[in-house]
């Protein structure tokens, strides 16, 4: 074993990534004037458990996850945002020494698993006239219809007729 990487998980001592999750947890509750016993009442909890998991001391299965962003409002995403690279090379699979997979193929194959497409839906339905948004969508099914039949762009978005 490689003496320069850390076990996947010392016990006693909580990962990084529950710090960050469980910190984001704190910001969304605060931000919203909740206490913790609210919030724990809200999930059938203890407020010590609400403690424990905005400390990252005790983890949070998926499903503790969900209720919690919805109780809150925010997408699951909302407790990864804004993670450093350095808490995000903690986590176990990494920590372990597994390599970090070449080509993620869901993100290569399916379109709907980008960042760029989530970013461009949440832009879309905060457009508030379903006027607009049916417009928008007409004018990008038409450039789309047009851009992937003849026409390639290349890095410079100078456009270019295809041979």
């Amino acid at each position: 074993m490689n003496n320069n990487i850390l076990p996947a998980g010392r016990p006693g001592i909580p990962n990084p990534i529950d710090i960050h999750v469980g910190e984001r947890l704190r910001l969304r509750r605060s931000m919203l004037g909740m206490s913790q016993r609210v919030l724990a009442d809200a999930l059938g909890i203890t407020f010590q458990q609400i403690q424990k998991y905005e400390s990252g001391n005790n983890r949070m299965s998926a499903s503790r996850l969900y209720d919690i962003s919805c109780i809150l409002n925010v997408p699951m995403q909302f407790f990864f945002d804004d993670m450093p690279e350095s808490i995000m090379r903690q986590s176990p699979r990494l920590r372990a020494g597994l390599p970090q997979p070449q080509d993620d193929y869901h993100q290569a194959t399916d379109p709907l698993l980008r960042k760029e497409t989530l970013e461009f839906v949440r832009a879309f339905y905060r457009i508030q006239s379903s006027s607009i948004r049916s417009h928008i969508l007409g004018l990008c099914t038409s450039m789309a219809n047009i851009y992937s039949t003849n026409i390639i762009v290349d890095k410079n978005d100078d456009e270019k007729t295809s041979s």
